[in-house]
């Protein structure tokens, strides 16, 4: 309540951006090709990442040749650069670099979202449909289309910033082309997202990856018997563990803050002792983690039929796919 004052005046500075880009006063630029925003109303954890990574992996299949772009939280460096498999999370940050190697595709990062993108269509020219990785309250950069991921439990009291969680108020979303809402839906939010397109979407996984060796594979079975560490440096850490714990597992949880700097000493538990990392924290941890670290990788389940409205954006805007 005390800080309900500053959110007013956090709404009003807000509204008055938005209203300077959309009437031209502060110029949104152009990408050299079509943008797709992935994005949400609250800060973290909603599951933006999954959602890239299925963006990119469904235009693929369609024919189209995506790049990322985002702004690299956790990196150290400002530039704008083009991430490769070898990247250094610390360069490039944890989520870029992750979603590099996930999807393959062309990834670019930097804080200036319409010089990143011109930065990889340079580097890639082939690259013709970009997303943009967090990108929804980026208004400098104009965009073809708009997904919003909505988890309504990081909503909390549905406040503004900072007296609440959020960037933009709820009914935000319902101006987006496709809404996706993660994990349970009151009535309530379904009637304030009425008129959008929507469709729900879910994390999963099924086994895990001995971090260092992918090929090495175990199911929550194989860890019967013992007591696992689960480590996550995320914005819910509290998901992870609770998927762990759902699949039968003896969870000790180890929350860390969101792209958490991870040292060897937050991983030097009990000799021998299983370790099981979100696939964002083990691309920092690679280089020290104990032989028993496991990965579990999880995917955005999501229809089929979601991303229709975003191919009939993109081929109204004269791209079609391959």
């Amino acid at each position: 309540m005390l800080l309900l004052p500053l959110s007013l005046v956090f709404a009003a500075l807000s509204g008055l951006r938005r209203l300077a880009y959309r009437v031209g006063v502060l110029p949104s630029q152009a990408a050299p090709v079509p943008v797709v925003v992935v994005g949400n109303v609250a800060v973290g954890g909603s599951g933006k990442t999954p959602v890239v990574i299925w963006l990119a992996e469904q235009l693929t299949a369609q024919g189209y040749r995506p790049g990322i772009i985002s702004r690299g939280y956790g990196g150290q460096r400002a530039d704008v650069r083009c991430v490769v498999a070898s990247s250094r999370p610390e360069d490039v940050g944890d989520e870029p670099l992750l979603m590099a190697r996930r999807t393959g595709c062309p990834v670019a990062v930097g804080r200036d979202r319409p010089l990143a993108a011109r930065v990889l269509c340079d580097a890639h020219p082939k690259v013709d449909v970009i997303i943009s990785d967090d990108g929804l309250q980026h208004y400098a950069l104009a965009r073809t289309a708009e997904i919003v991921v909505i988890d309504e439990r990081v909503l909390g009291n549905g406040w503004l910033l900072p007296a609440g969680p959020l960037r933009e108020g709820v009914r935000r979303a319902v101006q987006a082309d496709l809404v996706l809402t993660h994990g349970p839906v009151s009535s309530a939010l379904a009637d304030r997202l009425n008129g959008v397109s929507r469709a729900a979407m879910a994390l999963v996984g099924e086994r895990f990856e001995r971090l260092g060796h992918p090929a090495q594979t175990a199911v929550a079975a194989d860890f019967s018997g013992q007591s696992v560490h689960a480590v996550a440096g995320i914005g819910r850490p509290q998901r992870f563990f609770d998927q762990l714990s759902d699949l039968g597992l003896a969870v000790i949880a180890h929350p860390f803050p969101d792209h958490h700097a991870f040292t060897p000493a937050d991983l030097a538990f009990g000799e021998g002792e299983a370790t099981i990392l979100t696939e964002k924290d083990a691309v920092k941890c690679a280089a020290f983690a104990p032989a028993n670290t496991w990965v579990f990788p999880v995917r955005a389940s999501i229809p089929d039929a979601a991303l229709q409205p975003i191919l009939e954006k993109l081929s109204r805007h004269g791209r079609q796919a391959a």
